[in-house]
């Protein structure tokens, strides 16, 4: 779901809210060189995404005019709904432009460069601009009406728990801090921050970054705005309109925590940020344990962070990021052997359903469908436990298995 730490998108107290960027930990000339480099790129993708699509637009119409002409007069709509597709590119790249907007300033302690920059446009890698389409996707996700049974099945589990297990009658829930890592566009964390909890989330991408620093403190009217997600995908349409179609966002205004809210956004890789022992009652993983090269350094650090009796809640699959990439560290586990670290490292299993069947920005009108059956699981670090025996004494930890609540589906 790059890159340094701090905070914060909004807590509603602040006049301009920021993003604060903690530094790699590379020599100070490195990192600055490798930050820039990474932070440009990023924005060329959102500059370059305009040229990108219509490239692809020419493609199909260059071969749809390829075509006998008697083939061709049986299709009149063809050129039609691609001219439609390439306003709705228009239209996108006004959002996109929008988003990247004074973006050299989102972080207080970094410096990117001149705002001149921002007007030339470059080329971009296909990866980085399917990252980018990608990103326009997550906007559906998070933040538009049609992305909410999609949020209900993935977040409601989650959210469901915490209040289980820190109920507003039992605790003063102000004082209940809450993680969120992976963040990707914050509508979980801000869900979680509008119950009255301390949330915050951690992302790394940029891409997410400067789409998620664009909700949170510059939208403020519901569904005032507008993106055509779905005009990438030119295969499995019914109908031509379903590819053309728009979502307006965002369905709530973000900007309406309450003041006393404690809700920020934190930049940066999770393990780089988060090294304070014992700092956290609560750790939330939404899709997220498999971006890691080695998901049990993700188990370490969630171990380390939670403060003794606090709990790791986790839904998600295990489609690893990493995997077949070049030049990359990726360890594909099982969920078998990652339950069983989970066990030996000395969490308590309390909660385990195997079998949670969700979407992930999902094209509900797409004849091409992928659901993910899922793993939810609440793991406990024992009350009174600041390590555990693999900390101290090198040798596995002798944890019984806590017979955790199992269930095979959502009920």
């Amino acid at each position: 779901m790059a890159e340094g730490g701090g905070e914060q998108v909004t807590d509603g107290k602040q006049d301009e809210p920021y993003f604060h960027k903690e530094r790699m930990k590379y020599t100070p000339e490195e990192d600055s060189r490798l930050e820039r480099q990474h932070f440009w790129k990023v924005i060329d993708a959102f500059r370059y995404y305009r040229v990108h699509v219509q490239e692809r637009v020419k493609r199909a119409e260059r071969q749809f005019r390829s075509l006998p002409q008697h083939h061709q007069l049986l299709l009149p709509e063809v050129l039609p709904n691609l001219e439609r597709i390439n306003c709705c590119v228009d239209h996108n790249q006004e959002v996109l432009q929008a988003i990247v907007l004074n973006c050299v300033n989102m972080f207080e302690n970094m410096e990117y460069g001149e705002e001149d920059d921002l007007r030339k446009v470059r080329p971009s890698s296909t990866f980085d601009m399917d990252k980018l389409k990608s990103t326009i996707k997550q906007f559906v996700r998070d933040w538009s009406e049609v992305g909410k049974a999609e949020r209900d099945s993935c977040y409601q589990p989650l959210i469901q728990e915490i209040e289980r297990l820190f109920p507003s009658n039992l605790y003063d829930v102000s004082k209940v801090s809450v993680l969120v890592p992976g963040a990707g566009l914050g509508r979980l964390a801000w869900e979680i921050a509008k119950l009255g909890y301390a949330c915050q989330g951690n992302e790394w991408s940029f891409f997410m970054l400067f789409s998620s620093n664009f909700i949170l403190n510059r939208c403020e009217t519901v569904n005032s705005l507008t993106l055509y997600p779905w005009i990438h995908q030119f295969s499995n349409n019914k109908r031509s309109a379903d590819q053309t179609r728009p979502i307006t966002f965002p369905d709530v205004n973000p900007q309406s925590l309450p003041s006393s809210s404690d809700f920020s956004m934190v930049a940066g890789d999770f393990q780089e940020i988060y090294t304070e022992t014992d700092s956290w009652d609560c750790v939330v993983t939404c899709f997220f344990i498999d971006t890691a090269h080695n998901v049990i350094d993700y188990v370490e650090t969630i171990w380390n962070i939670l403060k003794p009796g606090g709990v790791w809640i986790n839904l998600g699959p295990l489609l690893y990021h990493f995997e077949n990439m070049a030049n990359e560290l990726s360890i594909e586990l099982s969920y078998e052997d990652i339950r069983a670290a989970i066990m030996k490292y000395g969490f308590q299993l309390e909660v385990e359903r195997e079998s949670v069947q969700t979407t992930y920005t999902e094209n509900d009108r797409s004849m091409l469908r992928y659901v993910y059956d899922c793993v939810f699981f609440v793991a406990r670090k024992p009350a009174g436990l600041y390590s555990n025996g693999l900390q101290n004494a090198g040798v596995e930890n002798e944890q019984p298995d806590s017979s955790p609540q199992r269930e095979n589906g959502l009920t």
